[in-house]
């Protein structure tokens, strides 16, 4: 399995293009999947620098309704002709930050014809790849809402985050999870899927390192009491990961747009 960082918030070269996003181009079960499309088209530049070709890309999946993970969705369905985009049924509800600015997906798009809903709790959409719904997550630890909220019925409400998903890969004895912006909370993702290996975001970018360090502890407990390797970036922040890192060493890395990832079978 090869996982190839097409858009994340920095970079490892100067020639690539880093943003405030997530896109990961996955290769495996003889399928090329891209996870998310980052804010902008930049991810499809950047897919080009590395030697990726978009139009080969057999699925597509959005994991959350917010911007900064389905921006590039227009530029995708542009490159790409045939592959079919997985959404959350409730991708496209209403979605606003915490000043109240609009973060949601581009409304134009919400009734394009390669746009599929994923049905009921999970979906398979080919074999070793499953994608679960954030709607019935068990949420025992705290969600990362950091005061985000959505309109239902004509009313702002606080977000529940329904409109999230996330795609197991398994291939070659190895569970592979990617999440992109945990807002159902990661300890509640780990605990409940405790995957060999998680990817993406964990939402700690908007903790207080001194107001929340006791969280922030509890958390790595947490997360390494679960049999997984952690990959993340993005939306972890950088003084979360920095927080982190020495509490959990080698289970917690970091990705950054034009990393590469090879995993080639269960962990020891």
């Amino acid at each position: 399995m090869k996982i190839h960082v097409l858009a994340e918030n920095t970079a490892t070269s100067p020639e690539l293009q880093a943003e405030h996003g997530l896109s990961l181009l996955i290769e495996a079960c003889d399928t090329r999947i891209l996870f998310d499309m980052g804010a902008t088209s930049r991810f499809a530049a950047n897919a080009a620098h590395m030697g990726q070709i978009l139009a080969t890309v057999d699925i597509a999946i959005i994991s959350h309704g917010h911007y900064d993970h389905g921006g590039g969705l227009l530029p995708f369905l542009t490159i790409n002709e045939h592959a079919p985009v997985w959404v959350s049924p409730h991708a496209f509800e209403p979605h606003f930050n915490a000043n109240g600015k609009d973060i949601g997906l581009l409304p134009r798009l919400a009734e394009h014809p390669r746009l599929h809903r994923a049905p009921g709790e999970q979906y398979r959409l080919a074999p070793g790849l499953t994608l679960y719904s954030g709607a019935t997550l068990p949420t025992p630890y705290r969600t990362e809402g950091a005061g985000m909220s959505t309109e239902r019925d004509g009313h702002l409400v606080a977000d529940d985050f329904r409109h999230e998903q996330y795609l197991m890969v398994e291939e070659n004895g190895l569970r592979v999870l990617f999440s992109g912006c945990s807002h159902r909370g990661i300890l509640n993702i780990a605990q409940h899927f405790r995957p060999d290996v998680l990817i993406g975001g964990f939402h700690f970018m908007k903790a207080d390192m001194e107001a929340d360090a006791p969280y922030l502890r509890r958390a790595a407990e947490v997360l390494l009491a679960q049999p997984t390797q952690y990959y993340t970036g993005h939306c972890t922040g950088e003084a979360a990961y920095s927080f982190l890192k020495p509490l959990m060493g080698e289970r917690l890395q970091s990705i950054h747009t034009g990393t590469v990832l090879t995993l080639t079978g269960p962990l020891a």
